[in-house]
């Protein structure tokens, strides 16, 4: 395993940061925790990259303590969620600088241009966009060619645009035999990238596993919902329903099956239904995070 956690807990004095949590992270997989502001993802990474010593648990990253930085950081890389620069000085300085902590660094000019920042390296930190930033951050993360790369909340605060090329930066990292850890609060982004993700709320892991197990644990698949002034009382009979849910006259079915809305289309068709409005969602995580902890992301942040 490129990491293992044992029982890691974080306390700041009377806060429980990271409550007695355990997880691995596999060679070369991409592993994302999600989870609201104040769930513990930032402290539990701190802690992996040896910023931050654990109250208490186990960690090894590459067989090593984290608390032995000088080894440490001579096999990972890491992007922090704010790092702060001088605001003058240039991209070129910054990717001498960090060079200059590595017996064996890699050409930060062929960095720069796999990033599309060849014509930038002259440029001042303070003139460029947050989507350059992030790249300069990811770059001098990568400049000692690490094992593993941490990338903490990397695509917060960009534009979707940008924040869509990141996504493919990071699956090309992941392409090269890189071991990816990551935080974020986007579904989506997880969803995209992550083999694994963890589910972190309130310092507890809530769920970990694939995107696809965690999809699977809800018994569901898809929801279809529509609008009718008839009677649906026997759309349980249709092959693959699990549950109907009728307010006045919006229908929710949830379900599964490979034609499970042909299907549905095909029952309400036969008996006649006159149905409007008609959607289909497939589940994902953000149904699966609703699932295991009662609240949207977005109702915790």
């Amino acid at each position: 395993m490129a990491i293992t956690v044992m029982d890691l807990t974080v306390r700041y004095k009377e806060l429980l940061a990271v409550d007695s949590i355990s997880f691995s992270v596999a060679q070369g997989e991409i592993f994302g925790i999600i989870g609201p502001n104040g769930a513990g993802k930032t402290s539990t990474i701190e802690c992996l990259e040896g910023l931050r010593k654990a109250t208490s648990g186990e960690i090894r990253v590459l067989g090593i303590d984290p608390t032995q930085r000088r080894e440490l950081y001579q096999h990972i890389g890491v992007q922090l969620q704010e790092a702060s620069y001088p605001p003058s000085i240039k991209v070129e300085e910054l990717c001498q600088l960090f060079s200059s902590f590595y017996s064996k660094p890699l050409a930060y000019q062929g960095l720069l241009d796999r990033f599309e920042l060849g014509d930038k390296k002259r440029a001042r930190i303070e003139d460029l966009s947050g989507g350059q930033r992030q790249k300069v951050s990811i770059i001098l993360a990568l400049l000692g060619d690490p094992q593993i790369l941490f990338l903490d909340e990397l695509t917060t605060g960009l534009d979707p645009q940008s924040r869509k090329d990141m996504w493919q930066m990071i699956k090309s990292l992941r392409q090269e035999g890189k071991t990816i850890f990551m935080t974020t609060h986007y579904m989506e982004e997880a969803e995209y990238l992550c083999d694994r993700v963890c589910m972190m709320v309130e310092g507890k892991i809530a769920a970990l596993g694939s995107v696809e197990d965690l999809v699977a644990q809800m018994g569901t698949g898809q929801t279809i919902t529509f609008t009718t002034l008839d009677d649906v009382n026997e759309l349980e009979q249709v092959p693959g329903v699990s549950r109907v849910e009728v307010n006045e006259n919006s229908v929710q079915v949830i379900g599964h099956g490979q034609n499970f809305l042909k299907d549905l289309v095909v029952w309400l068709t036969n008996n006649q239904v006159n149905f409007d409005n008609l959607t289909s969602k497939k589940s994902n995580l953000e149904d699966v995070f609703l699932k295991f902890t009662g609240a949207r992301m977005e109702e915790l942040q």
